[in-house]
């Protein structure tokens, strides 16, 4: 151990504060399975760290600063049941506390700390909560953003937010959800609802579903990271998968506005803005993913950004191998949102007309009718075909059903357009 004499108190606390940054929900997962309460944990968490404010700067730095922060946090929640009187006897709870490491310096050892996370990952998307439970509860537990946080990105108001944290947690008490990696059986369904939420959280980065700005580079980099760390943690295909698929959109990001904010589409973007170290990680991944013979819908649509980030510019761009790759994800994942972005690549490679007719087909079905990128792409292809009072009507409902400023001021420019 360090102590007080070697080192000034301000180094002192800049570590601790680095140590929170790093090592902060690490230690909460571990104390939610040695406590048993998200609640308890996050308290105990909070004053483990209280108590390393007050003590590291006389005792020093413990040699392992996350097992002293977990028994630290534990003993302190230990003493807090105690002084509220939640149970008749101390020695009942701890008997109660099965999932409890025995041997103190396991709590926080690594191969137990990340096992932690990966359960508590799995935890906070669990089908019994809500969609909008899980990706709030995992931005919350998992990634530590604060409940305002998760409000401001996902324009919801604070009270409303937390609320439905506090609904999810009660949730997982009361229903006893377990707090632990599925089974072997059970994995695949779980996994795709755990990929699912790192994408909305990633999607709602990428691109905006309302609010001033096309991106939100700091939901997008959340996203990213829950993404490295389920790769590192269950290094399976689809996990893979949507880790290159995010790293390869995200490489645009740059190239995706103005400097003054305006909407730039894929076809007029400076490429030389992309980013390369993204693309090449993200190609490797891709690669990865699809030579396991396992790849899933993620591993696909990274196959398909893949394409577009290995041509010089639109032109360039093997649309028919887009194509053909769209064919393959439908075959494995029926979506009209798939179909919608293929048609896209179809009128890319055989002309709007073609690309035209699959769109109509899919909103006489009555699919994506509120979708406002499918009257987008049709309002897109009817300018490209000459037709304008089609295109006009179509621009006019994707620019209703649209709430983002710079989408908004891009769809009113082409109604403009349309209009000289």
């Amino acid at each position: 151990m360090v102590r007080s004499g070697a080192v000034t108190t301000e180094p002192i606390h800049d570590a601790l504060n680095a140590v929170y940054i790093a090592e902060s929900r690490r230690v909460l997962a571990t104390l939610i399975r040695v406590l048993g309460d998200f609640d308890a944990a996050e308290e105990a968490l909070h004053d483990a760290f209280r108590a390393a404010l007050e003590q590291w700067p006389r005792d020093g730095i413990p040699d392992n600063p996350r097992a002293w922060l977990v028994s630290t946090g534990r003993f302190k929640a230990i003493d807090a049941i105690r002084r509220r009187k939640r149970f008749d006897a101390l020695e009942d709870y701890e008997e109660g506390l099965d999932v409890a490491v025995e041997d103190p310096a396991a709590w926080a050892d690594p191969e137990s700390v990340e096992d932690d996370r990966l359960r508590l990952i799995f935890t906070c998307c669990h089908p019994a909560l809500a969609a909008d439970a899980q990706v709030a509860l995992t931005l919350r537990e998992v990634c530590g953003l604060t409940t305002e946080e998760i409000a401001r990105a996902f324009l919801t108001p604070a009270p409303t937010l937390a609320q439905r944290i506090v609904r999810a947690k009660a949730k997982i008490r009361d229903a006893q959800i377990p707090y632990q990696v599925p089974t072997a059986t059970e994995l695949p369904e779980r996994l795709d609802a755990v990929l699912r939420v790192v994408y909305l959280v990633f999607n709602e980065g990428y691109s905006a579903s309302s609010g001033a700005t096309v991106t939100r580079s700091d939901l997008s980099e959340e996203a990213i990271r829950l993404g490295r760390l389920l790769v590192d943690l269950l290094p399976e295909p689809e996990a893979i998968g949507l880790l290159a698929l995010m790293l390869l959109q995200e490489s645009r990001r740059a190239a995706r506005s103005s400097p003054s904010g305006e909407l730039i589409l894929l076809e007029d973007q400076d490429r030389s803005l992309w980013n390369k170290a993204q693309i090449e990680e993200g190609t490797g991944l891709v690669r990865r993913a699809l030579a396991s013979g396992r790849g899933g819908p993620y591993a696909i649509q990274a196959a398909i950004a893949a394409v577009h980030a290995g041509a010089a510019s639109v032109a360039d761009t093997d649309w028919a191998e887009i194509v053909g790759l769209y064919d393959v994800l439908l075959r494995a994942h029926q979506s009209p949102v798939v179909e919608l972005n293929r048609a896209v690549a179809v009128a890319m490679r055989d002309g709007p007309e073609a690309g035209l007719a699959i769109i109509d087909a899919i909103l006489d079905r009555g699919e994506l009718k509120e979708y406002r990128l499918a009257h987008a792409a049709r309002a897109d292809m009817c300018r490209r075909l000459g037709r304008a009072a089609d295109a006009r009507t179509s621009y006019q409902r994707a620019l209703k059903l649209s709430h983002q400023e710079p989408e908004r001021r891009f769809l009113e420019k082409r109604l403009a357009e349309l209009s000289k």
